[in-house]
């Protein structure tokens, strides 16, 4: 039997997320800007809360297209509004469509998200796995995506997202995944 991070061992799907997903090096943009969006719909609820409701969330919001997203209006925002699949929160769905335009304009600054996100990445392993809900490099990260306008994106969440596409490394010593994956700045 493998020996997992805690936090997982409520539901198979977490389990399945854990074991798949969660700290993994990620440096597709579309998966990069997925997460953000879904990390901010989190705010105030449980990840499990928001994985169940992931394949909603990718139908509703073309995949996390964020040019499609870029253009919504409020007819667009009004219909996500009635989407019993989304957490359906006026601030958090329009962030979603301001975060796209901040998305795209930010990638057409850095030749892509991946290169400037990935930027904050530490360059040194945490040394209280699982314990820190938020550190400097996620504090800058928020810092930064604010002022390009940016939202729902508090260190905390930063750090979540940090967590989620593998900047870093926080399974528990004794899990399987501990070691997985070399860190890689993009």
């Amino acid at each position: 039997m493998k020996t997992r991070c805690e936090w997982c061992l409520s539901d198979p799907l977490y389990i399945k997320y854990h074991d798949e997903e969660w700290g993994t090096p990620v440096h597709d943009d579309r998966h990069l800007f997925e997460m953000l969006i879904l990390e901010g719909a989190q705010a105030g609820l449980s990840w499990l809360t928001i994985l169940r409701r992931r394949e909603t969330y990718r139908a509703a919001f073309d995949h996390f297209d964020a040019r499609k997203i870029a253009r919504y209006d409020a007819k667009k925002a009004a219909a996500l509004m009635q989407d019993e699949g989304i957490i359906r929160n006026r601030l958090k769905v329009a962030a979603a469509i301001d975060n796209a335009r901040a998305f795209l304009e930010t990638q057409k600054e850095h030749g892509s998200f991946d290169r400037y996100i990935w930027s904050f990445a530490p360059t040194k392993p945490n040394p209280q796995k699982g314990r820190v809900v938020q550190t400097p490099e996620a504090e800058a990260m928020s810092k930064d995506l604010k002022k390009r306008g940016f939202r729902f994106v508090g260190p905390t969440i930063c750090y979540a997202f940090m967590q989620a596409v593998g900047m870093v490394n926080d399974h528990a010593p004794e899990c399987f995944r501990s070691g997985a994956g070399k860190r890689k700045k993009g």
